[in-house]
Order: structure tokens, then C-alpha cells, then sequence
């Protein structure tokens, strides 16, 4: 991968930076209010232009004109076009690797993942685990009477993408809203705004009919103004509990709006007396700091049995200590590469500070380096406890670490949080990961792995200030289509009831 040049000089994408609106790209001004640079060489501009909010008014109404012929079109025929688009996606699956790790710096072995997870989430969403869930059905209601179960499109999805996985989780919306007959908005994060781009461009190679994907760019404004619109039927959101509330609020008097919110966590994994050691500590680095700890599933707090505490640490620390870190193209082996820009740099070195002055030793201490772009190293800070009032997420490599007695203390710990997206814990005895299975407040709980990392077969949301219950992965066509009920009678003339007369002869004419 070359060093200098923006997305469209490397040939990553095919225009200019545009807006896709009713099926035509739409060039924005020339400017700087929205700008991507790469993290590793943050001279380095890859995508850049101003906004322009009167798009998002166009790019909804002719979401709205075009939603009704998509879904008559009937769920086969919608097959037949996300099929071409998990063709065109493997086909642009290096390019979109290369982008993401260019834009927002991760790893570039996980670029690739991410990239070929786009083709992976159509297999998925057609499967019985996840189309099967919004099939049509009939039952019995009488002799002549059925009763029948079908499912709607809402109609006109937004899409807020978040810049960690700023391909594989906007897909994982819009793939499954398109299938279900929606149209499908995409408000990219501003901090990733080229692979937004290349999103769009796909989804016109691959025949999206005009208007039923639609793309805008821009910053909080924008996402405001879609996020609120009366032409608006979803929203759907990856990331912070701060933004996410804002959104909610700015719902509260449109109940009919579905809005599924993923909003990120404090995670917590135990390690017990029982736990294989090593796998505990391999796996416990590689969730804490994995995407240079920018997942919502990333290890935020370690809870560890007193009894194994200080062979843990001692190993634990020493893996933190010699991570490899730097760019995230680069020849060499890196497991992280920089945080998303300067102010996720100073937000880790913050909380660090903030944890030493309230008691918490560092163990490993988390530093800037001394290098152009944004590398941090990890962290790994010793507390007394962990409790909801002071409990925040940081996103970046930084994991706090707490010593406890009995895996009651454990559990409650582990549930000192406001949020409940992942959680893990590390035995190797079946009534200790059943009581913490059964105790334990979270969405996603895990044994002997890491927080990080979840399979698209099953579903994936949290608790709390980590979302609304309503679970993506497998389980997000549940919020793109509703259920509607009907009753249908094959029979002749209705009897009247007790208490009512008809008779045949006031039919007479």
C-alpha cells in the first residue's frame, strides 16, 4: 500500500466525493467540514468535502417514491439482487480492505476479514436462522376460519454507521432491511466517509433499483436531521450511549418508529482458580486490545479469582507490554494499529490519569508514541473495585484489572456496570459458568473466549445503556419488518351471536 493520496488517487473508489441520491451520485462542495485522514500519517487526506443538509429532504423522499415498487417486487426477486451484491462485494472485497484500513487504521488482517464478512451476511440473512424468522404463516380458527401471519417492510430505514467496522456493520442493517422490502438510508460516520462512498458504489454496480439505497454524508447535523425526519419509518445505530440517546429523544413522539439501537459497553471477564491460564491471558489481551480496543465488545475490566491473581497478572502484563503496534498496512507483524484520530489518543491517556488519581495502579501504562499518527500503546491499570458510578466506557487499549475472593464477588462486579453488551468468564467447571450464565447481566456471555468477536449466526445486543433490546446479527431482520395479523373466513353467511337478529328477508331487494 502506497503512503500518500486519497481513497479516489489510489483508485479505492470510482468518484469523487458524492452523495447517492435516487440512483445518481451527486458531487458535494469542495471544503473540509467532513474529512478522513489516515491515522498512521495524519498529513495524509483520504476523503474530504462539506455537507449539504437539503439532501437529506431529496434522498428521503425519493427513498419513500421508490420503497413501494421494491417490496411488490416480492422477497425472490430481492434475493436475486443481494446475491449480485454479495458478488460485486467479494469481487471489491481487496479495495474495501485496503480503504477501511487506510481511513481508520485498523490492522489491515482484520480489514480483510471485515471486508469479506460483507458477502458472508447474505448467506446469513437468507438462512433459516435469520429470513426464517419473518416467514409467513397459517394456523387453524374455526372450521371455515384461518388465521394468518405476514410480514410488512416499515418502509424507509436510516442507517447510522460507526467508523470501528464502517462496512461490516452497516451491512449488517441494510442487508437484512433491503431483503425485507425497505429502502435503506446510509449516514456513514464522519470519520470514515470513503468507505461509506464505496458502500454506495457497490450497491449501484450491483443493480439496487434508484432511490431503495441512498447514501448522505455528513456530520452530527445531518445524522440529526435523518434520525428525526417525519419521512423517516427506522433507525437503526451503532455506537455511542450519548448519541444513541439523543436519537431516542428525539423519537419519543414517533412510537411507530422502530429504532434499535447498539450502544457499546463496560465489558467484564472473570478469571477463576479453574481457568486454563493461558487461555485465559491470550485470550483476555486479544479482547482488551483488539482494534486497538475500538469494538463495543473490547475488554474493559478483568475481575480475577485472588487465588490465581498474580500468575495471571504477571503473564497478562507481559503480553501487554510486548504488542506489537504500528501501522496497520504494514509488512512487519502488528497486532494494533493507531486509535481512530488525536482525540481517542487523549481520551485513553485521560482516563488512565483519571484512574491513577483515584487510587488505581498502573501496571503497564498506556503512552503516546513517539511517531507520527495516532499509536498508543496498551494499558493496564490495577483498581479496588469497579462501581456503576464511576463506570465509563473508554474506547481505546486501556483494561482495568480488580482482585476479588469468591465468584460471588465476581458476578457482582461484573455487573457494576450501566451497560450489559458482552461479557466472558474463564472455568473450568460447569456450575461455575452456569451460575454466571445465569447471574451475570449481559447479551452476549462467553466461556473460556473473549468478549471480542461474535458470530453472525446469533444474535448480537445488550442491556442497559448498551442498547434496546433489539438484537442485531441473525436476529436484526426482527426489526426491519412487522408482523400483521389477519383472520379469514372461506365459509358462508356469519351466524349472529346471542342477542342479535338478522334476518333473511331484510336482504330482499
Amino acid at each position: 500500500m502506497s503512503q500518500h493520496g486519497t481513497a479516489i488517487d489510489r483508485g479505492l473508489l470510482d468518484g469523487p466525493p458524492a452523495n447517492l441520491i435516487d440512483g445518481r451520485f451527486h458531487p458535494l462542495p469542495d471544503g473540509d467540514a467532513i474529512a478522513s485522514r489516515n491515522p498512521s500519517v495524519p498529513d495524509d487526506v483520504v476523503w474530504q468535502a462539506d455537507e449539504r443538509l437539503a439532501d437529506v429532504d431529496a434522498a428521503v423522499a425519493a427513498a419513500r417514491a421508490a420503497q413501494p415498487a421494491w417490496n411488490a417486487l416480492g422477497r425472490d426477486a430481492r434475493e436475486v439482487i443481494l446475491r449480485r451484491w454479495q458478488e460485486v462485494t467479494r469481487e471489491r472485497a481487496p479495495r474495501m480492505a485496503e480503504l477501511i484500513t487506510l481511513e481508520m487504521g485498523k490492522v489491515l488482517s482484520e480489514s480483510r476479514f471485515e471486508a469479506n464478512a460483507l458477502a458472508g451476511k447474505v448467506d446469513i440473512t437468507l438462512g433459516e436462522h435469520s429470513a426464517g424468522r419473518i416467514s409467513d404463516y397459517e394456523v387453524a380458527a374455526g372450521e371455515t376460519k384461518s388465521g394468518h401471519c405476514r410480514y410488512k417492510p416499515h418502509g424507509v430505514m436510516v442507517v447510522l454507521g460507526p467508523f470501528n467496522f464502517p462496512a461490516h456493520l452497516p451491512n449488517g442493517h441494510f442487508v437484512p432491511a433491503l431483503l425485507a422490502g425497505n429502502a435503506v438510508i446510509l449516514k456513514p460516520s464522519e470519520k470514515t466517509p470513503g468507505v461509506g462512498q464505496a458502500l454506495a458504489e457497490m450497491a449501484v454496480e450491483a443493480g439496487v433499483p434508484a432511490g431503495i439505497f441512498g447514501l448522505v454524508q455528513g456530520g452530527p447535523a445531518v445524522a440529526a436531521s435523518l434520525a428525526g425526519h417525519d419521512g423517516v419509518d427506522g433507525v437503526l445505530f451503532t455506537g455511542s450511549w450519548p448519541v444513541g440517546r439523543r436519537i431516542l429523544e428525539s423519537n419519543l413522539d414517533s412510537p411507530g418508529r422502530i429504532v434499535a439501537l447498539e450502544l457499546g459497553g463496560s465489558n467484564p471477564s472473570v478469571v477463576m482458580p479453574s481457568a486454563d491460564l493461558r487461555q485465559a491471558v491470550t485470550e483476555g489481551a486479544r479482547a482488551a486490545f483488539a482494534t486497538s480496543g475500538q469494538r463495543c465488545t473490547c475488554t474493559r475490566r478483568i475481575i480475577i479469582h485472588a487465588d490465581i491473581a498474580d500468575r495471571f497478572l504477571n503473564a497478562f502484563c507481559k503480553v501487554a507490554s510486548t504488542i506489537v503496534v504500528g501501522p496497520g498496512d504494514s509488512e512487519d507483524p502488528v497486532f494494533m494499529g493507531p486509535v481512530v484520530n488525536a482525540a481517542a489518543v487523549d481520551d485513553v491517556l485521560a482516563f488512565q490519569t483519571d484512574l491513577h488519581a483515584t487510587g488505581g495502579k498502573i501496571l503497564v501504562e498506556a503512552s503516546r508514541m513517539d511517531r507520527p499518527g495516532h499509536f498508543v500503546t496498551p494499558g493496564v491499570v490495577l483498581v479496588d473495585g469497579f462501581s456503576v458510578d464511576r463506570d465509563r466506557e473508554c474506547f481505546g487499549p486501556l483494561v482495568q484489572v480488580t482482585i476479588v475472593d469468591s465468584l460471588d464477588a465476581a458476578i457482582e462486579q461484573a455487573n457494576a456496570t450501566r451497560y450489559g453488551l458482552a461479557a466472558s468468564i474463564f472455568t473450568g467447571e460447569d456450575a461455575e459458568w452456569d451460575r454466571f450464565f445465569d447471574d451475570c447481566r449481559s447479551g452476549c456471555i462467553n466461556r473460556n473466549t473473549g468478549t471480542a468477536g461474535a458470530s453472525s449466526m446469533l444474535p448480537f445486543g445488550g442491556l442497559g445503556h448498551s442498547g434496546t433490546h433489539r438484537p442485531a446479527g441473525a436476529f436484526s431482520v426482527d426489526y426491519c419488518a412487522y408482523p400483521v395479523a389477519s383472520m379469514v373466513e372461506r365459509g358462508g353467511a356469519a351466524a349472529p351471536p346471542a342477542g342479535m337478529l338478522v334476518k333473511d328477508d331484510w336482504f330482499d331487494a
